[in-house]
C-alpha cells in the first residue's frame, strides 16, 4: 500500500495520478512512480513534480525486467495495471519457459526492488 505521507502528484488535465512526492530525511521529496519506482533525484518539491510532469505515464510502456526467484536472469515483463496497493505484469520473456507468454504477476505496491526498468 502506498504510505500515507507520500503525496500524489496529479496530471492537472484530468487528475489522474502521475506518481507521488516521497519525503526524505533531511529535506526535499524524491519522485516516485504510482507503483514507488525512484522516477528521479531527490529535489525540492517543485523539481520532483516536474520530474513526474516531464514523465507522464509514458514509463507503463516501457519494458521492465522482474527478478524472480530461483532464476538468475531477469524475466522481460510489460506493466499491465497499478493500484495503490497491488500491480501486475504480463511475461513478455520468450526465453521464459515457466510461463506462457502473458502470465502475469501479481506485486505488491509499493514494489520493492525486484522490479527495474529494462532500458539502462
Amino acid at each position: 500500500m502506498i504510505p500515507a505521507h507520500w503525496r500524489p502528484h496529479l496530471r492537472q488535465e484530468d487528475g489522474e495520478v502521475l506518481g507521488y512526492l516521497e519525503p526524505v530525511d533531511g529535506g526535499g521529496y524524491r519522485p516516485v512512480t504510482p507503483f514507488g519506482h525512484p522516477a528521479g533525484r531527490t529535489g525540492e518539491e517543485g523539481a520532483a513534480r516536474a520530474v513526474l510532469d516531464s514523465l507522464g505515464l509514458a514509463y507503463l510502456a516501457e519494458p521492465w525486467l522482474l527478478t524472480l526467484p530461483d532464476r538468475e536472469e531477469p524475466v522481460a515483463v510489460r506493466i499491465v495495471e497499478v493500484g495503490p496497493d497491488r500491480m501486475r505484469v504480463a511475461n513478455a520473456d520468450h526465453g521464459y519457459e515457466e510461463a506462457d507468454i502473458g502470465h502475469v504477476f501479481v506485486l505488491d505496491v509499493p514494489e520493492p526492488g525486484r522490479l527495474r526498468a529494462a532500458r539502462g
